[in-house]
């Protein structure tokens, strides 16, 4: 099935659609927080293509408490409905003597068949046994079914260690581009970590799905806010949260057994500090009245957020041939000059402890952390 159907039953976090949510077979009423308004539009502009929509599947469910032949019937029935990716929670076969298996083992082997099939990205996590290490996957595998990302939990959870043989931290947090974006990947324990969450900005994440055994809630919010991407999780509570790029919450569902949650974000929305930016935005918004729009302004913080819209344009690459800087990039950039004018004593060690003076002062002659990073997907 295409777009239209998968959008038929979506929560796109919307005034006007975000208390809806597919759960099972049928359309039920979720618990969310209708005031955000983020991304408001109509059903139709997301049919229409406006912006840059990634439709989203979340499966929650008890860890290790469904065998493999149920949990990929869930899979293959929301793959029929055309989703970007379909996410799946921690560990999700479980952690025990008998749960460890090779990367392309069975969990792996039966998800790759199905993203194949229905042509959409899977974030399976598994119990994983490379050689010598024990590590805390997941395994994204791409439309055509072949593993496109592996990342290994970077900080695993104390219980991870008693386990035989104990679990192995991984080395670093992973980003991918997609053909809809740049997703990246953290795991449970990760949430309690703020160098894990500064990493995948530093690679350019848009959305990052976060796998757990549990809820985590404003932990979770605070990345978001602080990060400006988007965060979907996927938990064995099981439940599923959605946040914005100005860490306003989206969605929130729960359910005793299975959750499934269905949520559409678009990532061409971007998120602006009034700094050096309101002449520009100004003239932007003039010029282009027709294509793009302040879609909320949050006073307090003195951001705004723009959002594209008809379909074919790009509200953040108009903003940026008007000189627009997203808040992230901007604040990349003050944290360097900044530093620069201490001495390099204080931030830029902090982002670049591998570097020595000499690197890091060439660095800051760029400037460029936002271009950089736009380069680089």
């Amino acid at each position: 099935m295409k777009r239209r159907t998968f959008l038929k039953d979506t929560a796109i976090g919307v005034t006007a659609l975000a208390g809806m949510s597919c759960v099972g077979t049928k359309t039920e009423e979720v618990k969310t927080d209708r005031e955000s308004g983020a991304g408001a539009r109509s059903k139709a502009g997301w049919e229409d293509g406006i912006g840059r929509p990634v439709r989203i599947v979340s499966i929650g469910f008890g860890e290790g408490a469904w065998p493999l032949d149920k949990i990929t019937n869930w899979v293959d029935e929301e793959g029929s409905r055309g989703p970007d990716i379909i996410a799946l929670p921690e560990l999700e076969r479980g952690q025990d003597k008998g749960s460890e298996e090779p990367l392309h083992g069975p969990t792996v082997t039966a998800m790759s068949a199905l993203a194949k099939k229905h042509k959409t990205y899977i974030a399976c996590p598994i119990d994983r046994r490379d050689g010598n290490q024990r590590l805390n996957t997941v395994v994204l595998l791409d439309r055509s079914g072949e593993v496109a990302s592996v990342y290994d939990k970077v900080f695993p959870y104390w219980s991870e260690y008693d386990v035989r043989p104990p679990v192995d931290p991984g080395p670093d947090t992973k980003v991918y581009q997609a053909d809809f974006g740049r997703v990246g990947f953290a795991t449970c324990f990760d949430v309690n970590f703020p160098e894990v969450w500064r990493r995948l900005s530093d690679q350019g994440a848009e959305v990052v799905i976060w796998p757990s055994a549990y809820s985590a809630g404003l932990s979770l919010q605070a990345h978001a806010i602080n990060h400006h991407y988007y965060i979907v999780t996927c938990s064995s509570t099981p439940d599923c949260i959605a946040y914005d790029i100005t860490g306003e919450r989206l969605l929130y569902h729960n359910d005793k057994q299975v959750n499934i949650s269905r949520i559409t974000l678009d990532l061409d929305r971007g998120v602006y500090h009034e700094n050096f930016n309101i002449e520009k935005r100004d003239k932007l918004l003039k010029d282009h009245s027709a294509d793009v729009a302040q879609e909320k302004r949050l006073e307090l913080e003195q951001w705004f957020v723009l959002r594209a819209k008809r379909p074919g344009i790009s509200a953040r690459k108009l903003a940026s041939d008007y000189g627009l800087e997203e808040l992230r990039h901007y604040l990349d950039r003050s944290r360097l000059a900044i530093d620069k004018r201490r001495g390099w004593e204080f931030s830029a060690k902090v982002i670049f402890p591998d570097k020595d003076i000499p690197a890091l002062k060439a660095l800051a002659l760029e400037t460029q952390m936002g271009k950089r990073r736009k380069s680089s997907s």
